[in-house]
């Protein structure tokens, strides 16, 4: 069986944004273009093709990243060999797209980083009148950690208060410097009626239903000078990265059009150059040269270097190059529970082939399972493939060991690709069933969302015996609550929100101890001494010792000399360590930035065991962490507020009294921006408080930012109350 579309007419790019800026309404046009639906679906009608489940439909929101596939013949691609019963034009000459439609809400922030992952590339979409806002930033970062090549479409240049220029500015400003405008736009607001290409000096205008033809004319006469100003500063940005344009372009000489889009292509694909389009995703304006520009400028998966893996036996580097010939490699990057297939693992094929009925070897645990079926994805419909081929994104049925990050290979040719780093949650509640009936159904139903969302975590409080889950945000928590309703049929009982708090140390401690029991016979015999520090910030760049073990908010150093404790028994002392970290000891939350070190001990021939070492390292850390400055921290918010000038006081004066620290203060068309960092504590129930504050006008956003160390007085009745409640159990 051959692929039918070669790999260099490949792209898999992703939509991200922030909340509300027009993704999945793009995502509906480029569907509606492409010819993969015939109606297009409106958000706020609630029957878009990607926001699927009905959480989201309600909410008009994109809570979980949808997978979509579609094939785009370029606007200007030479003449068409035939048409659909559309005008659209068909032949040989279209590209596959795998696109992945994903959500701008903070708390599930968890879809865009494993997207971004597997994918090649992206389209930002910004808010024309917003710019650039808090998720953007933060998606911004993601894209930048996996060097993903960038597109940014200006959306929403029809909205009252829109302003191209302005937005542009904003990515300059608080994102990158390597942005250029490629296109300005044509009217704005009420008279936002098309674009110029700066590369082609043409107007384009879309007109016919739903702007399906694209029509080409001269720039209109207003905005020639400024056409011609920006395209200068277009030319020059692109010929800086070709030394034999850069010569010409210095001698006088005009570069072609071809030469010009080939340089650029190259320029992108090496982060070089975020070209910037604009346009009206909801009034039909701009997506087609949008998804022109992926063709023209986003990566194949040719184009990108190739994956870089370990060996999981040796540890030695192993590459993998985007092609069938070689051996298998594939990326599990979600799971999502189907309600009439079972479970569906999300996989990127970086390498090689796979078909179904075969097995498939997972090198993360070392198993292999029959792949029964393989679908491509048009967001919750099913088509179903018998084999997919390198640089696609398909779902495997049914696969019940695979988990998010696991790595699919060759069994002759292991490979183990690097794992996605998720973030910690930093909000919590209790739940508990309703009905005996609902107990056996909540584990079952907790344990599938946590496999699908690696940011929700469950614990089972030791003190209580409760159920405890923790996620990124209220909403993150609310909607895996409904979902456990709906599709699990769990009823439950939920607790208030709590905040997940930390504890560490601010000074050091060394402390020996001895656990020796005698209870006739074989006894028990562990003796360690450590020494406790804080630990700096993880770097994973940063050279660790061959006898340290360092991962975010632990290292281990095994310092014993001699022997005095048999190599058997240090993991031992480890899992010790870890298990009194987990426990705290100010008020019982877990430890983190902690740097021990296991420098001295001994041992029993007869008596000294596992258990033995594992109990005195705990006893001992235990202590050292009492005598080395305990501290409480807690998670500390990103906020953004965006009110009427009329409210900014009230606004000011409420964040500081919730011990905030305003950092900047800004305007946003006729509306000022308050931008500010607040305990998550604090922040319960704001957005509700924000309405009544503002007349309903205000709106805000919140993310994690980082944690802090709690104020010394605001500390000692957090512990007071959780000791309290701990005592009473």
């Amino acid at each position: 069986m051959q692929r039918d579309y070669p790999l260099e007419k490949v792209r898999n790019f992703g939509i991200i944004a922030h909340i509300d800026a027009g993704k999945t309404t793009t995502s509906e046009r480029v569907l509606f273009y492409t010819g993969s639906q015939h109606k297009i679906g409106e958000v706020h009608e609630g029957d878009t093709t990607t926001d699927w489940m009905e959480q989201e439909r309600e909410r008009g929101i994109t809570i979980t990243a949808a997978a979509i596939t579609c094939f785009w013949q370029p606007t200007y691609k030479g003449p068409a060999l035939s048409t659909d019963s559309q005008g659209r034009a068909l032949d040989a000459d279209k590209y596959r797209f795998n696109i992945i439609d994903t959500p701008g809400h903070i708390d599930f922030t968890v879809e865009v980083k494993r997207s971004l992952r597997v994918l090649d590339g992206a389209v930002v979409v910004f808010d024309g009148v917003a710019g650039v806002e808090p998720q953007s930033e933060t998606n911004w970062r993601y894209a930048e950690e996996a060097l993903v090549p960038r597109i940014c479409f200006v959306n929403k240049l029809d909205r009252t208060g829109a302003s191209f220029e302005r937005s542009y500015q904003s990515i300059l400003s608080r994102l990158s410097k390597k942005a250029v405008r490629m296109q300005i736009p044509i009217g704005e607001e009420e008279k936002h009626e098309g674009v110029v290409d700066l590369l082609k000096m043409k107007a384009f205008y879309f007109e016919g239903e739903m702007g399906n033809k694209v029509i080409e004319k001269e720039i209109p006469e207003n905005l020639k000078a400024d056409a011609t100003k920006y395209r200068a500063e277009l030319v020059e940005r692109i010929v800086e990265n070709d030394e034999t344009l850069m010569n010409d372009y210095l001698e006088g000489k005009q570069a072609s059009l071809t030469d010009l889009k080939r340089v650029m292509r190259k320029a992108v694909i090496e982060n070089k150059i975020f070209p910037v389009l604009a346009g009206s995703a909801l009034k039909n304006k701009g997506v087609q040269l949008v998804l022109d520009a992926v063709v023209d400028y986003l990566p194949s998966p040719l184009d990108i270097p190739p994956i870089k893996g370990t060996h999981p036996v040796t540890g030695e580097e192993v590459v993998r190059h985007a092609s069938d010939e070689e051996p298998f490699a594939a990326l599990a990057f979600k799971l999502q529970a189907d309600p009439f297939v079972g479970q569906l693992t999300f996989f990127r094929v970086y390498s090689g082939t796979i078909e179904s009925g075969t097995y498939i070897y997972n090198s993360t645990t070392g198993t292999k399972e029959r792949l029964g079926r393989i679908v491509r994805l048009q967001a919750d419909k099913r088509e179903e493939v018998k084999k997919v081929f390198a640089g696609e994104i398909a779902a495997a049925v049914g696969l019940r060991d695979a988990k998010t990050s696991h790595t699919f290979c060759d069994e002759e040719n292991p490979i183990a690709l690097d794992q996605i780093k998720f973030p910690e949650p930093v909000i919590s509640l209790r739940i508990e069933p309703k009905t005996k009936a609902d107990q056996e159904k909540m584990g079952m139903a907790l344990k599938r969302l946590s496999d699908e969302d690696p940011t929700f975590k469950i614990k089972s409080d030791q003190e209580t015996g409760e159920t405890v889950i923790m996620g990124m945000g209220e909403l993150h928590l609310e909607i895996i609550v409904d979902r456990m309703k709906r599709e699990f049929g769990v009823e439950a009982n939920v607790g208030k929100p709590q905040v997940s708090y930390k504890e560490t140390i601010q000074g050091e401690a060394e402390v020996e101890n001895k656990y020796i029991k005698q209870t006739g016979g074989k006894g028990q015999y562990g003796h360690v001494k450590i020494k406790i520090k804080p630990l700096p910030a993880y770097d994973p760049e940063e050279k660790v010792p061959k006898n340290a073990h360092r991962e975010p908010g632990f290292e281990f150093v095994d310092a014993i000399k001699g022997g005095v404790i048999p190599q058997e028994f240090i993991p031992a002392v480890e899992k010790g360590v870890r298990e009194a970290m987990d426990r705290g000891i100010l008020a019982g939350y877990k430890m983190t930035d902690i740097s021990c070190e296991l420098n001295y001990g001994s041992y029993h021939d007869v008596d000294s065991s596992e258990i033995a070492y594992k109990i005195a390292a705990s006893q001992a850390f235990q202590e050292a962490a009492k005598k080395a400055k305990p501290v409480l921290l807690e998670p500390i918010m990103k906020v953004e507020v965006v009110v009427p000038e009329k409210f900014m006081g009230d606004i000011t004066g409420n964040l500081s009294g919730k011990r905030g620290q305003i950092e900047a203060m800004e305007d946003r068309g006729d509306l000022k921006v308050v931008k500010a960092k607040v305990p998550l504590s604090e922040m319960f129930g704001y957005v509700t408080n924000l309405r009544s504050m503002t007349e309903g006008r205000g709106s805000s956003t919140m993310e994690f930012d980082h944690y802090a160390v709690v104020p010394q007085n605001v500390a000692a009745t957090i512990i007071e109350a959780r000791t309290g409640s701990m005592a009473r159990v």
